[in-house]
């Protein structure tokens, strides 16, 4: 889960790199966001703009993020998941944990030099070439300046790795009782996403039952973000 909250830090942060109109205008929405977070939303807001607005300062700074401080967090971080996966071995279901108890030659496993590396060096060629061949064929274009007194583009939308998140904005009410929505739409994100990054430590205890609960819940959101980027995606 950190490795994911990680990636989209790098989508988000290198958004803003090619300094144009809608990188501009959608970082200073993004900040913003982060903005409305009660008590620590202003501080964390100054830290990613670098100021109280967004300038050249914030440029350099996101620039900072993606090639510097996120590549090595997920250095780290990949490090480690490794260094775990030695030590522990990969998580696998309860099913196949009976199965290797009750039988241990159905047991497979894998020197992780050269066999695994080598896999996994293979699966980096791949990706690479397939990235670089894309940006060959299809390069994408800077688009106009960055201009901060100009309006807004109309019908500006993030990427679609938020645009679940921007549509479920969208539709909440400008006030739920004596809260904001946004405030509360951010809010309840940043908890869901907090409760997934720590299910893993008080999952496995749980009885069958709960286990199963958790399983639904899990396909019932990924359902809701498939749907809600499709949705965002064609709506107007």
């Amino acid at each position: 889960m950190v490795l994911l909250f990680l990636v989209m830090g790098f989508g988000f942060s290198g958004y803003l790199l090619p300094w144009n109109k809608l990188a501009f205008f959608a970082t200073t929405v993004g900040t913003q966001m982060a903005g409305e977070i009660p008590i620590i939303g202003h501080p964390i807001m100054i830290f990613l703009r670098g100021g109280p607005q967004v300038t050249g300062a914030t440029l350099t700074r996101f620039f900072g993020f993606h090639v510097a401080v996120l590549p090595g967090l997920v250095v780290v971080l990949i490090a480690i998941h490794l260094f775990l996966v030695q030590r522990q071995g990969m998580s696998v279901p309860p099913q196949v944990e009976a199965k290797w108890a009750a039988n241990p030659a159905l047991r497979r496993e894998m020197k992780f030099f050269p066999n695994f590396l080598l896999r996994e060096l293979m699966a980096w060629y791949v990706a690479i070439g397939t990235l670089g061949a894309l940006a060959a064929l299809f390069p994408w274009n800077l688009g106009v300046k960055a201009d901060p007194f100009a309006s807004a583009p109309a019908g500006i939308k993030p990427e679609w790795y938020f645009l679940f998140m921007y549509q479920t904005l969208k539709l909440i009410p400008a006030k739920v009782w004596f809260v904001d929505g946004e405030v509360l739409g951010i809010v309840g994100c940043a908890l869901i996403g907090l409760f997934w990054l720590l299910l893993p430590f008080f999952e496995s205890d749980r009885p069958v039952r709960t286990r199963v609960w958790i399983t639904g819940l899990a396909i019932f959101a990924l359902a809701y973000v498939i749907g809600m980027t499709a949705y965002g995606y064609l709506a107007k």
